[in-house]
């Protein structure tokens, strides 16, 4: 009996696994994170050599669509790669952007935490599903040393599991962002059919994705 229920359970386990492979991947059957990639992509607009900065970049999924959807400029993908991602790395990027054919990307490692860029270096920031994974750290100041590095008139993109666990009143963190001068900022729930449904999100462990989005 003991051997039937453990049987069921890693039965079970290999049905989710396979059902947020389906999820998640480009090539499986609902490709939310081509949904989401290509979601937060078309906020991005870049000016006639522009460069974009795109934080936290994994496999080079949303560098390469937002190089892709803005062949006047380009994009600069950073992450740190460390040994919890390390199916992701600097060679895959650059081999993902080959295989899209896209040329207006460049990778490099840094950390969010600390990116080695000067102040008002980028036309446009973009995250996805990055600040929430870095333990310890204050999402907030996260987004704050991300936006140091874009330039005044900039604009900014930045999706993830902005729950108040993680980033405390989200809303008041937009209401600073004015405060500070920011302008058109905004924060989309991306769980109400922007990106994906909300029953979906709960199941995938999603709930409290949101975008926030402004200029500086």
């Amino acid at each position: 009996m003991t051997f039937g229920i453990v049987s069921l359970v890693l039965l079970a386990i290999t049905c989710w696994v396979g059902y947020l492979y389906s999820s998640f991947s480009y090539n499986g059957s609902r490709q939310i994170s081509r949904k989401v990639v290509e979601g937060i992509a078309g906020y991005v607009e870049l000016p006639e050599g522009g460069v974009g900065l795109d934080v936290g970049c994994g496999s080079g999924a949303l560098t390469i669509a937002c190089a892709k959807r803005n062949p006047q400029g380009s994009m600069v993908g950073v992450d740190r790669w460390g040994k919890e991602y390390a199916s992701y790395n600097l060679q895959l990027c650059d081999d993902n952007a080959q295989a899209e054919g896209v040329s207006n990307v460049a990778f490099q490692k840094g950390d969010a935490t600390a990116l080695p860029f000067e102040d008002e270096t980028f036309d446009v920031v973009t995250s996805n599903y990055v600040y929430h994974n870095i333990v310890g750290a204050d999402k907030q100041a996260l987004i704050l040393e991300t936006l140091r590095t874009l330039k005044k008139g900039g604009t900014f993109a930045i999706h993830d599991l902005m729950t108040p666990r993680r980033y405390g009143d989200i809303y008041a963190f937009a209401d600073r962002l004015r405060a500070m001068g920011y302008e058109r900022v905004e924060i989309l729930d991306t769980t109400d059919g922007l990106f994906l449904p909300h029953g979906q999100a709960v199941l995938l462990g999603l709930e409290g994705s949101k975008l926030l989005i402004g200029r500086k």
